[in-house]
């Protein structure tokens, strides 16, 4: 009704104390007498101050957060083996890992397993999560997974993305990817298996 504490204590009959009490306690239960002499006031208030009060009663509206441009990488060994596909893009070839955006709801586990089979047929199982940061070239929120490979034949299965899908030895790959573009815990990861 927009009244000062005093003006809508004087109107209920109510001592302005007892509504400056109910602003310091909003989830107070009110005695039935209380609750009649509101519902008598809300009847009497008129349509717009009803309206007023529906609006301000109304459950608040979930909020819609923003997700950041993610995308998960797998890094997938086959003994001494890194697989890459050759990716188009900007007018240029550029040699990567296997990787897909993560939708809302989806884990980049399972995108990085899920891109990984469906751009080059090659079924894995993640390790371990080598960690995750804004990559340098895309500014994306990149995760990356170090992944076994368990059956299939790399093949580029997804002609318009990719020109071409290999392994590459371990010892090969900074001819592919140029060193200073790895994730570092990617190098670290490849150096310490034996």
């Amino acid at each position: 009704m927009r009244m000062t504490n005093e003006a809508f204590g004087e109107r209920l009959g109510i001592s302005p104390r007892t509504i400056t009490r109910w602003h310091q306690a909003p989830e107070m239960t009110h005695r039935i007498e209380v609750q009649q002499i509101l519902d008598t006031a809300y009847e009497q208030a008129g349509e717009a101050v009803q309206r007023r009060f529906a609006l301000l009663m109304r459950p608040a509206e979930p909020r819609v957060t923003a997700q950041a441009l993610r995308v998960a990488i797998a890094v997938v060994l086959r003994g001494n083996d890194v697989l890459l596909v050759c990716r188009r893009g900007d007018g240029e070839l550029r040699w990567q890992f296997p990787a897909g955006m993560v939708k809302p709801g989806a884990t980049p586990e399972t995108v990085a397993v899920q891109e990984t089979h469906g751009e080059t047929g090659v079924h894995c199982i993640i390790r371990e999560q080598l960690g995750e940061r804004v990559h340098p070239v895309t500014g994306v929120v990149a995760a990356y997974f170090l992944a076994d490979h368990l059956a299939g034949e790399a093949r580029n299965l997804d002609p318009l993305e990719n020109v071409d899908v290999t392994w590459v030895p371990r010892s090969a790959l900074t001819r592919f990817i140029p060193q200073d573009q790895i994730f570092p815990p990617i190098l670290s990861a490849l150096e310490a298996i034996a």
